[in-house]
């Protein structure tokens, strides 16, 4: 297993920001043997929001081959046979544990070498566990996370078992809103438990969040803010059966996810590269401060043009662009054409229940709701802008058809300025159509 193999490129990481690489690679021109993917997963790369979504669904679910990149943005799909056909090697369920820039060596846990010329660093995300926090019974059975494929196979596999239990979903962002609404979908009994005032803090504003909280709570969500579980029982098999929570509160559970968030993959690096943000620093072409050297999607800290400040972004979005944006830099340099900086228009979005977001731009500023935000309304559509210093500098729809999402789209990247709030609140959506 110890033997050495040389590439011209590798890329460390086999998710999204991976996939999207080495199609751009591929449509570039990459001759075979040049080009190694190097994934501790076990399969190719896929598009990972399906997780928390299709594959949770109790009828026609999503299931691998259906989803692997690039099928998420309307792209082909790049089955495992694709990249042997282009002499991309995929080297599969392979950690790497040690990283040497100064020598340009990747060391598996199995004690391989991989040399290379030019290395993409897509490792991602490590989901936060209760566990590093010494949370009392954590490391009980069904208490579940979710970011590989691995996990969600664990979490499809509880929830059979457990049909028509009881659910805890401890966090109040993405995964929380996503799976309490794949739990309720499969008929658990599902409760929602999160410190915060409300949920999704860091993105909705407390009148969007009414707005999900109600629609939750009449779908049968059970919600629970402002308290964190402290610890859990189990049984004697280590089955975990109840949440006990800060405010004394004791909720019987048959299953727990946890959502509380994750860390950039850095650690093989520190001391080598320049950080910045909890993340690697890099240029507008992902180049980090050691050149020959990128990284993208979810650990990169790049130069938000739009701005004019360094971010890193935990977004599909971000991972596919940038993706794309390192390897048209990597391509050019060699050919001696220059490639345009990144500017990158921020956007999330989420899907639940009969539910479907979009948000564009900046949450800074003071904000406004437009629009039908009425919980029990059949087909609720309403949005808010987020107006700072005269301009229009976030959007946020629900509801949106694709035309409107690309007008509110416009709106953030445009940056109109406003006369007046009340007039801007009058006009809702009507003033991003006319943009």
């Amino acid at each position: 297993m110890a033997s050495g193999k040389h590439f011209k490129y590798v890329i460390l990481g086999g998710g999204v920001a991976a996939g999207y690489a080495a199609r751009e690679f591929a449509k570039q021109g990459v001759q075979p043997g040049e080009l190694a993917i190097i994934s501790k997963e076990a399969v190719a790369p896929y598009e990972r929001p399906a997780l928390s979504k299709g594959y949770l669904f109790p009828q026609n679910a999503a299931r691998l081959p259906g989803f692997h990149v690039c099928v998420g943005s309307g792209g082909e799909r790049l089955l495992p046979e694709w990249y042997s056909e282009k002499g991309i090697e995929l080297i599969l369920s392979t950690e790497i544990v040690k990283a040497d820039l100064s020598t340009k060596t990747l060391t598996s846990a199995a004690g391989a070498a991989f040399t290379y010329e030019i290395l993409l660093i897509a490792t991602g995300s490590s989901v936060i566990k209760l566990t590093d926090f010494g949370t009392q019974g954590a490391d009980s059975n069904n208490i579940l996370y979710l970011r590989e494929i691995d996990d969600a196979d664990k979490l499809v596999a509880a929830i059979q078992a457990k049909k028509g239990g009881k659910a805890v979903v401890v966090g109040g962002g993405y995964i929380g809103l996503e799976l309490s609404a794949a739990l309720k979908m499969n008929d658990y009994d599902v409760t929602m438990v999160f410190p915060e005032p409300w949920c999704m803090p860091r993105l909705f504003t407390a009148d969007i969040a009414a707005f999900y909280e109600a629609y939750y709570t009449n779908k049968g969500v059970k919600i629970l803010k402002g308290t964190l579980a402290v610890g859990f029982d189990a049984n004697a098999n280590g089955d975990v059966t109840a949440v006990k929570l800060k405010d004394g509160t004791i909720l019987e559970a048959d299953i727990v996810v946890v959502g509380v968030g994750g860390r950039p993959l850095t650690t093989l690096f520190k001391g080598q590269v320049a950080e910045e943000k909890g993340g690697i620093k890099t240029d507008a072409f992902f180049e980090t401060s050691v050149p020959g050297v990128y990284a993208i999607g979810d650990v990169a800290t790049f130069p938000l043009k739009m701005y004019n400040e360094l971010r890193r972004v935990e977004h599909v979005d971000h991972a596919r662009k940038s993706a794309e944006q390192a390897v048209m830099a990597i391509k050019g340099k060699e050919s001696g054409e220059s490639v345009p900086e990144y500017d990158y228009l921020p956007y999330f979005y989420s899907r639940s229940f009969d539910l479907a977001w979009q948000f564009y731009g900046d949450n800074v500023g003071e904000t406004i709701l437009f629009g039908d935000s009425d919980p029990t309304t059949s087909k609720p559509k309403f949005g808010s802008y987020w107006i700072k210093d005269g301009k229009v500098l976030g959007a946020f729809l629900e509801g949106g058809s694709p035309d409107e999402n690309k007008a509110i789209a416009k709106v953030a990247k445009t940056q109109p300025t406003v006369a007046s709030v009340e007039e801007l609140k009058n006009q809702g959506l009507q003033f991003a159509s006319k943009i």
